[in-house]
């Protein structure tokens, strides 16, 4: 796992690696092709302020005469980031098609990372087959880099009479890579939920937005015996959450 440089040396980096493919080749030579990007399962990538996180890359490629070999991934998005699988490790599929895994390990403690770096990244990936094509793909699949999320909530009072309001709090927080600590997210929509007792389903009740703190508030009517929660549906940038439920005696 490479340590990030600074924002002008890795401009540097890209500018050279991209001299090193001639434009010709770009695009690659012969019936070579990748059909499939799949990034730690789910093209979902959630890291938090500490342990490190072993990411899987799988590229899926094809021709006609089999797949040999695919070069390590690079793995890039927004505020420079950049990282490097280690080399993959190729395993056949059928006679034309092979899939091609390798991973990379991050750790928010020892990389440097920046806030900025969250969203939409891109795989690259350069695929070998056997017969001598090949096909580069500099956004051969794309996945979410997240900051991990926190969300809480708290329903008053307990117990509360049928038809009473019952108050619900909560606060959202997001991992913030530069100081290694959760903090308030603001101005984010969060769904109130509810669910029976006895019952494995959560309906929704109203969406609200969280404050300049990320805190949030809201009421609701008590019906019946059941549980409360947030519930926060994410984004390219922040992973998405939900607060465990907060069971209310209605009498």
């Amino acid at each position: 796992m490479r340590i990030r440089a600074s924002a002008a040396v890795v401009t540097g980096a890209l500018a050279v690696s991209a001299l090193a493919v001639p434009a010709a080749q770009a695009g690659g030579y012969g019936d070579t092709k990748i059909t499939k990007v799949v990034v730690d399962g789910d093209n979902k990538v959630d890291l938090s302020t500490s342990g490190a996180k072993t990411i899987k890359v799988s590229v899926t490629a094809t021709d006609n005469s089999g797949i040999q070999r695919a070069d390590s991934f690079s793995l890039f998005g927004p505020g420079y980031g950049w990282e490097t699988t280690g080399t993959p490790t190729c395993a056949k599929v059928n006679a034309t098609t092979s899939t091609c895994t390798a991973s990379v390990k991050i750790d928010p403690r020892t990389d440097y990372l920046a806030n900025a770096e969250a969203g939409t990244w891109y795989v690259s990936a350069w695929v070998d087959a056997k017969d001598g094509d090949f096909t580069y793909q500099e956004k051969a699949g794309s996945f979410w880099f997240q900051r991990s999320t926190r969300l809480t909530a708290n329903a008053t009072p307990e117990p509360v009479k049928k038809g009473r309001t019952i108050t619900v709090t909560g606060a959202l927080t997001r991992a913030n890579w530069e100081s290694l600590k959760f903090g308030g997210y603001a101005s984010q929509s969060v769904k109130l939920q509810y669910r029976k007792k006895n019952s494995t389903t959560y309906s929704t009740l109203k969406t609200v937005k969280t404050d300049s703190k990320g805190n949030v508030k809201t009421t609701t009517r008590a019906t019946a015996d059941g549980y409360y929660r947030f519930s926060f549906a994410g984004n390219s940038s922040a992973a998405a959450a939900g607060s465990a439920g907060d069971y209310v005696d209605v009498r």
